[in-house]
């Protein structure tokens, strides 16, 4: 190639470039400009076409009129109710002994007696810790519960264990108004307080009737758990006479059992039906976790409202006892004692000297009737003795070997007898066919249970799995007191008793179990040795 034509080649070559250079930027700058014109007209277009279609019409008044009135009636009832409940508060003093007493119940209540500390929180925790211990000062404690307005000048009714050694007690109502309570009286048997504040025309809940509550029906619980103040649940009543789970087997029973949420601060709130009347006291739950878990307590109005307008009155109670442990009648073992309705009362055990043997009565009576009145259960009878004043006649309708008889019972103070009786010593049996290991009373053995000295039988030494005694609930340390309605102070005569009871039939104990009485079916066994 001619160097003149290389150079206008190279020339026009470094033009085009140049020029193309130039050209690109426009070129970049239109595409851009296009590009990101197309990226904000694409979106708007995109939220134009993802418009959501219209919702679905919500359900007519006509077709929920009954849900709709039921929630309109619940709120107005809460709203009734409301005024009337108040956020108790408590400050006490607490001894060493009584901190140290609270951390074994509270460890035995999350663990039990027999769980993997109960080794280190047993009864025996004080007298190993005690002496090494520097003397502490008593401690200031904050509790927190619940209470209901039982009257426009002031009274109030919570639980006596929220306001058990209080210091200082104040209420807030409703408008978050504070003022300071007094304590007017409690009653530990029942579980039973009343305060008092300067009030006047004060909002407050009636009574109602808890032998009218039946299972099923709608309750509503008020109350403070866990400090959210004016909390309502609502529930049903899911049973009605509970038995008293307490270990004092005198504290009466007869709770009302509801599904409507009861936690740790509702306890001294009212239980109120669809009226909005009181019919029962929130005063504890069962749970394994501490926690509400479907299963809680109230004491009801039929125990309630006497024993608060005693203490309004008086500042105390008095109740009347006739010296007898009792259990119920159940068709299971309502044919040892002749009685064919299963209904009334069993007597377990005669206190020495008291109402109760003055009058005659004896171990597997069956008390039917208090003053004419018919007795469904043993908690019921319990209920009725309570409430009556020391002093006081009454006539129990007793059914004794199929016949019955009307006694006359004088009652005394609660707290007021304790009988003690000496002891009988044998030798040791094997378990035979009913599945126990039985030993005599002797004294070592004794004081190692904890069994009073008026309580003659034969410990329980081993009970077999699976046994007539095991079904029956039989422990170690239970004392057989009798068989078949017959006393046996030995192990001896204990089993003398059961080898005697033909094969193929069942057997009848009376069990001192835990502090008290009890009646237990052993049932025959169905193997080859029955």
């Amino acid at each position: 190639m001619n160097p003149a034509t290389w150079f206008n080649a190279r020339k026009i070559s470094d033009k085009t470039k140049t020029w193309m250079k130039r050209l690109a930027v426009p070129v970049l700058a239109g595409a851009l400009a296009v590009s990101f014109a197309t990226y904000e007209l694409k979106p708007a277009s995109a939220a134009a076409a993802a418009t959501p279609a219209a919702a679905a019409a919500p359900l007519d008044d006509n077709s929920v009129g009954a849900l709709l009135s039921l929630d309109k009636a619940m709120e107005t009832l809460a709203a009734r109710v409301t005024p009337a409940v108040v956020n108790v508060t408590v400050t006490s003093r607490v001894k060493p002994d009584e901190q140290s007493q609270q951390m074994q119940d509270q460890m035995q209540q999350f663990f039990g007696e027999q769980g993997p500390f109960g080794q280190f929180f047993g009864p025996q925790m004080g007298p190993q810790f005690g002496p090494h211990m520097r003397q502490r000062e008593p401690q200031i404690e904050h509790g927190m519960g619940s209470g209901v307005v039982i009257s426009p000048d002031g009274y109030i009714v919570t639980n006596n264990h929220v306001v058990d050694g209080a210091t200082d007690i104040r209420v807030t109502l409703s408008n978050r108004r504070i003022m300071k309570a007094k304590l007017v009286g409690t009653d530990p048997l029942t579980d039973l307080a009343v305060l008092k504040v300067d009030g006047k025309d004060m909002t407050s809940a009636p009574w109602g009737d808890s032998k009218e509550v039946r299972p099923g029906e709608t309750v509503l619980a008020f109350g403070n758990p866990y400090g959210f103040q004016f909390t309502v649940t609502r529930g049903i009543v899911s049973a009605i006479n509970r038995a008293n789970p307490d270990s004092n087997r005198a504290k009466p029973g007869e709770f009302i059992q509801t599904d409507a949420a009861i936690n740790p601060g509702n306890s001294g709130g009212p239980l109120v039906d669809a009226r909005g009347e009181v019919v029962g006291i929130n005063t504890f739950l069962v749970s394994p976790s501490g926690t509400f878990s479907g299963m809680g307590f109230a004491i009801p109005s039929q125990i309630v409202r006497p024993t608060v307008e005693e203490l309004m009155r008086n500042g105390k109670v008095t109740h009347g006892r006739i010296g007898i442990s009792i259990s119920d009648v159940t068709p299971e073992n309502a044919k040892f004692f002749g009685d064919s309705t299963a209904m009334g009362a069993v007597v377990t055990q005669v206190d020495p000297d008291s109402p109760g043997a003055k009058a005659g009565l004896q171990t597997g009576d069956v008390i039917t009737a208090v003053d004419g009145q018919k007795i469904n259960d043993s908690g019921e009878l319990q209920v009725i003795v309570t409430q009556k004043q020391p002093g006081t006649k009454i006539d129990l309708s007793v059914l004794r070997n199929g016949k019955t008889e009307t006694m006359p019972v004088t009652l005394e103070a609660m707290g007021s007898h304790n009988g003690e009786e000496s002891s009988k010593a044998g030798e040791s049996q094997g378990k035979g066919r009913w599945g126990i290991g039985i030993g005599n009373l002797t004294p070592d053995v004794r004081e190692q249970m904890q069994v009073p000295q008026n309580i003659h039988g034969a410990v329980i030494e081993q009970v077999q799995p699976g046994s007539p005694a095991d079904n029956a609930g039989l422990q170690q340390g239970d004392v057989i007191l009798e068989v078949n309605r017959h006393k046996t102070a030995t192990a001896s005569d204990v089993q003398q008793a059961l080898s005697s009871v033909p094969k193929g039939q069942d057997a009848l104990v009376l069990v001192w179990s835990q502090g008290g009485n009890t009646f237990r079916v052993l049932h025959a066994s169905e193997g080859p040795n029955s």
